[in-house]
């Protein structure tokens, strides 16, 4: 009989993630069943979907989105009833995710959960619950398996599948340059304020005035920003009019491109502040969210820092400039001082090597595809 397995995604990047076990998994077994919940890089890597779940998020209404959240968990677990599962991988999304562990322990299937919930974040007592529904938890974070070294469950750190990316990301910086007519011989500033219309709404206002700042005080530096792809410019009106008069010049996504060219970046906490620090870009990182949004955040979560970088040395190696700390003057200040002293800057590139020489060293997705292959021996 062929293998089965079937792989749940949440949102984009962990979609991505699965898209890279799919194929691995393919080559690894040519006549597997591979089923799941995801998006359209799941499907053209040959995930069958049952769902797409991609569609609950980005404001389609809340009514809406638990209406679909239920329909594809029964989706699941219908599945689970009429064929044989040999092995469920679960990526991030633990709300959805850990009720899919459920009923797939029920079912007597294996559980690997791959991205596991930030439970050293926030909400500590999923620790057990995690650990209970799973049979192998792949971690991407080197701390993580000692916060499940108390539980009786295998947890492995594999590695982060967007260091593997950018493993395979071949960038041509000179014609990027030409792209965008920027001179080799000025620095070149990053600014990336998030993909999501509310970070920008939040974020550009901020940038805008930092630019300004900068601009009378290092008028040598050149400014390049990505912008989402499927971003609608007209809906932030002058801003973006503010942005051309600055002669920030933008780049259609290719946030990886960008800062490969960089030699400074201001960037909003998320993914690319940790694709920053693994190319090698010396950043500041700012976020700022609704007040109220805020205020019940600071209560739910128990971190020191937001970025990964920092969480992983467990110490303030980038600048973290957070809701009202976010100011233009404070974010110019900080960038101007990555800039102009030499030791700050080098001693933040070096702990960012020692940072992409942890992660070079894995390979998440083949490691993942081995332990798959473990559960179903």
């Amino acid at each position: 009989m062929p293998v089965r397995v079937m792989i749940i995604a949440g949102e984009s990047s962990g979609e991505l993630y699965g898209a890279m076990l799919a194929v691995r998994l393919k080559e690894m077994w040519p006549g597997l069943l591979l089923l799941g919940i995801g998006g359209e890089k799941m499907e053209a890597a040959g995930v069958e979907l049952l769902s797409t779940i991609s569609s609950a998020f980005g404001g389609v209404g809340a009514l809406s989105s638990i209406r679909h959240l239920i329909a594809s968990y029964k989706k699941v677990k219908d599945i689970f009833r009429t064929i044989r599962v040999d092995v469920v991988v679960l990526i991030d999304f633990p709300d959805f995710n850990l009720k899919v562990a459920k009923a797939a322990k029920k079912s007597g299937i294996k559980v690997l959960y791959y991205v596991s919930p930030q439970v050293w974040a926030w909400r500590m007592g999923r620790i057990k619950k995690v650990a209970q529904r799973s049979d192998v938890i792949a971690a991407i974070l080197p701390f993580e398996p000692e916060i499940y070294a108390k539980e009786d469950v295998r947890c492995e750190f594999v590695g982060h599948p967007i260091a593997e990316e950018l493993k395979t990301h071949v960038v041509d910086k000179d014609a990027i340059m030409r792209e965008f007519s920027l001179d080799a011989g000025h620095p070149i500033v990053g600014i990336l304020p998030g993909s999501r219309a509310g970070e920008l709404n939040r974020h550009l206002p901020v940038l805008i005035d930092t630019i300004k700042i900068l601009k009378s005080r290092h008028p040598e530096f050149q400014y390049l920003m990505p912008i989402a792809p499927n971003l609608a410019i007209g809906e932030f009106g002058q801003m973006f009019v503010e942005l051309a008069a600055l002669d920030v010049k933008l780049a259609d996504g290719r946030a990886v491109e960008v800062l490969s060219v960089c030699d400074l970046a201001v960037v909003k906490s998320g993914t690319a502040a940790f694709q920053a620090a693994l190319i090698g870009v010396p950043i500041v990182v700012i976020y700022k969210m609704a007040a109220l949004d805020y205020n019940i955040i600071k209560r739910i979560i128990d971190v020191k820092y937001i970025n990964l970088v920092n969480l992983i040395y467990d110490a303030p190696v980038v600048k973290e400039l957070i809701q009202e700390m976010a100011v233009p003057e404070a974010v110019a200040d900080e960038l101007i001082k990555l800039y102009e002293d030499d030791d700050l800057r080098n001693e933040t590139l070096e702990k960012f090597k020692r940072l992409r020489e942890i992660f070079d060293q894995k390979n998440p997705t083949n490691r993942v595809a081995e332990l798959i292959a473990d559960l179903i021996a």
